[in-house]
């Protein structure tokens, strides 16, 4: 098969990996329309080397299987892994991927990100600008196509300031304010607070205990959400997030006219409460970007960059720890 047949017939492979779980995705390399996904439920572990490499080809390898079934003349050019930790915690995935898969599937190129990579893949795609993916965190991520930026993304002791988890700790503030008597409570946050938790006074035993603590901190967000239209303590929270959000993708994005700036993740399904006053930050604090409506989702940036990996068309920046390509021939 020459190398044009090979492309045009050719498969590719994009993975998203994060704390609720796996997608896969099976896409022709030629233009990246997904022929069929699957996905777990089931987080990949992490263990003394970081994310285990034999857990995620565990899951990974007999789902492309099925997939790839109904294609089985095609063979899969490029594959693309999209992983949160991949960071700090990726190595033995950089050292176990390339290998297993080249012995899989004679595949030729591999690209390992963190997952605020292929966030921004499937928002901008290979344009210059920033992405802020916020859910329960919060992280900014910007390039010029010449090396990356990022802001915050540090977890919720540290920053993730303006993420699902920093709203609904504001918001709790705010009503153990409220049942002490302080300056800067607000009913309306307590009352929901006592409705989801149980007595305020109990709070602190329920919470602090939970592994799950940033999740559940998450969790009131959307209740911060409910009451801002009519409690302006639940509004100045929203209002501080969205400059915090602003001020993260201020820190990464590129100058030039041809900037642009979007956001993905579910913390922004709270809606205007939010969205008002951080277009209003944004418009102030990133003048020069043009905001723009997400593209895709992460799954749909990895499999937009296993198709530029299979065509030679990948113009995103390597960085050690952000984006690695792997491109050796298979043996």
């Amino acid at each position: 098969m020459d190398s044009v047949n090979e492309h045009t017939e050719g498969l590719v492979v994009g993975v998203d990996s994060g704390g609720s779980g796996l997608r896969i995705a099976l896409a022709d390399a030629a233009g990246g329309a997904v022929l069929g996904t699957a996905a777990s439920r089931e987080p990949v572990r992490t263990g003394p080397g970081g994310i285990s490499a034999a857990h995620f080809l565990d899951q990974v390898l007999p789902a492309v299987r099925s997939l790839a079934e109904p294609h089985r003349s095609r063979r899969v050019l490029a594959v693309a892994v999209g992983a949160a930790g991949m960071a700090t915690l990726g190595e033995e995935l950089r050292t176990e991927l390339p290998g297993a898969f080249a012995g899989a599937w004679g595949v030729r190129r591999l690209a390992l990100a963190a997952d605020a990579v292929t966030a921004y893949a499937g928002a901008l795609g290979q344009r210059p600008g920033a992405v802020v993916a916020g859910g329960t965190g919060m992280i900014a991520l910007g390039t010029d196509l010449t090396s990356w930026r990022r802001a915050d993304g540090w977890g919720h002791l540290l920053g993730d300031c303006g993420s699902g988890a920093w709203i609904g700790r504001a918001g709790l503030e705010a009503a153990m304010r409220a049942y002490d008597g302080r300056r800067g409570g607000s009913g309306p946050l307590l009352a929901r607070a006592e409705k989801l938790f149980g007595p305020a006074a109990g709070l602190p035993g329920a919470l602090y205990p939970r592994p799950d603590r940033p999740a559940v901190l998450a969790s009131f967000a959307p209740e911060v959400g409910r009451c801002a239209a009519e409690d302006p303590v639940a509004a100045d929270i929203l209002t501080r997030a969205a400059r915090h959000i602003a001020e993260a993708a201020e820190a990464v994005c590129p100058a030039g006219p041809e900037a642009r700036v979007a956001l993905t993740g579910g913390l922004f399904r709270l809606g205007d409460p939010l969205l008002v006053p951080l277009r209003a930050a944004l418009a102030e604090l990133v003048p020069h970007a043009r905001p723009v409506t997400a593209a895709g989702d992460p799954l749909a940036g990895a499999v937009a960059l296993a198709t530029g990996l299979a065509d030679g068309t990948l113009r995103l920046p390597e960085d050690p720890s952000l984006l690695r390509l792997f491109g050796g021939e298979a043996t």
